[in-house]
């Protein structure tokens, strides 16, 4: 458990740049030894500044942030669906949960992800959905402790690199 408590709040566009760094940060670490460097570059180029506000304005978007004494250790983005999903009714995306390695095992993403799920219920959502790295089998068992049932395979392309993505869903 951390040291020092965790406080949780909602992002505004003022936490942009800080969440952009932890999501470089956190995809980095977890992925970038699966890309070359070109692939990688022209996949984070995607995340400027006027790419993440222009998300941030969208209708439905929400965004909760995870914050320790030494600044922001996660993120949690819940969202009007964007997966190649037939989505049914009510549907809703979390399309990212990252977490900085020191807020790891802290409880944060059980917090981040309990809210995501308190969120999307209160939204009259009646399913979540996401997409998940094969090879994250942390974050694999992490959905699956949830309930997320796998519903199929995913092409999530990062430069001209295909990476093999589960797309997961859970009834709320």
């Amino acid at each position: 458990m951390p040291d020092h408590p965790i406080s949780y709040r909602d992002a505004t566009p003022d936490d942009l740049p800080a969440i952009d760094a932890l999501f470089r940060e956190s995809f980095i670490a977890t992925f970038g030894h699966l890309y070359s460097p070109e692939n990688l570059a022209t996949f984070l180029a995607k995340f400027t500044p006027e790419a993440w506000t222009e998300e941030f304005a969208t209708p439905g978007l929400a965004l909760r942030l995870a914050e320790d004494a030494e600044g922001l250790i996660g993120y949690c983005k819940l969202g009007p669906i964007t997966l190649p999903v037939e989505p049914g009714p009510a549907p809703i995306e979390l399309r990212q949960l990252y977490l900085r390695e020191r807020g790891k095992g802290t409880g944060a993403a059980q917090a981040l992800m309990d809210w995501a799920l308190q969120t999307a219920r209160a939204r009259g959502a009646a399913t979540l959905w996401l997409s998940v790295y094969i090879e994250n089998y942390r974050a694999k068992r992490f959905y699956e402790r949830y309930g997320f049932v796998d519903r199929g395979r995913y092409v999530f392309m990062v430069g001209e690199h295909e990476d093999e993505d589960r797309l997961m869903s859970l009834d709320l």
